[in-house]
């Protein structure tokens, strides 16, 4: 599964603290909610630890435990079909292993 296939597109743009110096699309920047997770039937060792703590604290009613990633990421760009191009490049080549992690994303 492609992490295009989770993408939600947000009406209202997010008001950016990057200085106007960065041209005139960062007063109207968008910005971006990438969450990145192991694929199912990988291993998540970091996951089981979770787990484990849980049930040591004595908390109960909790079952299986995943770990992931969520990064957030201001863009200075209004226009969102290049803001989703640009956060799909990120996933695709640098944010994710998509040989063993699935991603997706809002931008707002």
């Amino acid at each position: 599964m492609r992490g295009s296939d989770h993408v939600r597109m947000v009406a209202a743009p997010h008001p950016s603290p990057l200085p106007a110096a960065q041209g005139e699309g960062a007063k109207d920047a968008m910005k971006a909610h990438i969450k990145i997770t192991l694929k199912n039937g990988v291993l998540d060792p970091q996951g089981k630890a979770i787990e484990g703590a849980v049930k040591g604290l004595g908390i109960t009613g909790v079952g299986d435990v995943r770990q992931g990633k969520y990064i957030e990421v201001d863009l200075a760009e209004s226009d969102p079909a290049k803001a989703k191009a640009i956060v799909e490049q990120m996933c695709k080549d640098l944010l994710a292993n998509t040989v063993i992690e699935n991603y997706s994303y809002e931008i707002g």
